[in-house]
Formats: C-alpha cells, structure tokens, sequence
C-alpha cells in the first residue's frame, strides 16, 4: 500500500470519525503495521501538510496533523463516489458536458479529462462528454474558476432507449470493468464467513484496508449507468454488495483496535 494513499484511508475510515485529527505516535503505530517505516510517516505527513491537505499543531513534543477544509472535502467526495449508488429510476435525461479546447494548454486539458471521468462522464467523440446523472453541480465546484469556464453543459434526451443506448456504447467501455468486478466478488465473497466470527483487531483492520484500497479504484471506472443501460451479466451492482457487507462486518473490531491506538498515545 502506498504511504499516501494509507494515511487519507486511515483518515477516512477512522480518524474522520474522532475529530478528524490524529497524534503523529499513533499514525505512525498503525501504519508500521502495513510496513511503512517511522522515518516515512514523518516525512509523508509533512510533504503533506505543505501541499495543503492537513494542519499540524504540536502539544509538547508530539505533532498531530488535522483535517482541513481541503482534506474534508476530498474525503467526503471520495466517499460518495464509494458508497453511494443510484436506484434504477432513471428519467432518460443526460448531463452532457462541451469543453471548449481552443488554445486550451495540455495540464488544463489534462485536468478537465481527470474531473469528468471522475464524477462519471465518458467522452462521445471531440469536446463532448456525457453522463446519464445531473453532476454539474459536484464537477463545477471541484474546478478552479478559469478551469470552469471551459465547460458548458446541457439537459437532453434521445428520441428513444435504443439510442441511449448508442450514448452509451459509445462513451463507456465496460468489459474490462465488468471481468475486474467478478474478479472482486470471486476474492472477497468467500472471506465473509470468516469476517462474521469476528477476526481480531489487527487482522480486522489489515483486512479492511486490503478491501477499501482494492474497492476504491471500481467507482472511478464506473459511471453508475441505469439498469437499462448496463450490459448483460452486468455484476458491478453485486461487487457493491458485497465490499458493503465485508466493510460493514469489519467495522466494529477494526475500529475498536484503531481506538486503542488512539489512546495508548495520548
């Protein structure tokens, strides 16, 4: 697991919870269980804090790092990315988003691409990106304001479902998608049994940050499409069901054993 990326899943899942701020003893506790060195944690948290994502306050000699206004809402972005999916009451309108590329510098570009994929727009074809849920209003507050003049977005619909469904062959390649979710429900469904005898602490927790870091990446590939868009043996919807359920059963063991860490370096 990558430093970084362990330390916003220890935030996420854990710290958010207890205030949002966490004392650099026992970061750097719970993430020597995943194998990153002491000298690491020190070195991530303040690469961290420079770049804008935590405030740090020191209580004699020990540090904490806190969650700020930038690192909440990257965390509560994420996490309805997640967790959250949309019934099958689709009203057949698209969200289409138009950028205007004209002299349009490459990290712009770049980062436009990076915002519409992540909020569930697929391309069409040029400047013309679609998504069968109204996000404008999620995409245009995570772009800086010259970033948010480029796109110009529509409400429409289609004369009919078959071409709704040409909007959406031609915007989302699923397959690759559809053969990594079964490989998830094959690699996960079988260790429920386990997780119901309630595993101990440290093992709850190894567990389910294995489960979240593997998870995670699905819901930035999946535009969450209507049931009458998906494609045949379509199982996103149950590899869904289950990381909830494994995520759920975990809860309890895995968050008692990070407050015990907690308090052991208060």
């Amino acid at each position: 697991m990558r430093p970084r990326s362990l330390v916003f899943d220890l935030y996420g899942e854990y710290f958010r919870y207890m205030g949002g701020a966490a004392r650099l003893g026992a970061l750097t506790e719970l993430m020597g269980i995943f194998g990153v060195e002491p000298a690491t944690v020190r070195v991530v948290m303040t690469r961290l804090r420079k770049d804008g994502w935590f405030d740090s306050s020191k209580t004699g000699r020990e540090v904490s790092y806190e969650l700020n206004d930038k690192s909440w809402h990257l965390l509560d972005e994420g996490r309805a990315r997640i967790f959250e999916r949309h019934q099958d009451d689709w009203d057949r309108r698209w969200t289409q988003a138009l950028v205007d590329e004209s002299d349009l510098p490459r990290d712009v570009r770049k980062r436009l691409e990076t915002a519409l994929t992540w909020f569930g727009f697929g391309r069409y074809c040029g400047t013309s990106w679609f998504s069968p849920h109204d996000r404008e209003k999620q995409l245009r507050e995570s772009l800086d304001g010259e970033d948010a003049l480029r796109v110009q977005f529509l409400r429409c619909e289609t004369s009919g479902l078959p071409q709704d469904r040409v909007i959406a062959d031609r915007c989302f390649d699923l397959a690759d998608l559809g053969d990594d979710y079964r490989g998830f429900i094959a690699q996960f469904q079988p260790r429920l049994g386990r997780y119901r005898r309630s595993p101990a602490g440290r093992d709850a927790l190894v567990e389910r940050m294995e489960l979240v870091q593997e998870y995670r990446k699905y819901p930035f590939r999946d535009p969450d499409l209507p049931e009458s868009l998906l494609p045949p043996g379509w199982r996103g919807r149950d590899a869904h069901g289950v990381f909830v359920e494994c995520h759920d059963t975990l809860r309890e063991a895995a968050e008692s054993f990070v407050s015990e860490i907690v308090a052991r370096n208060m």
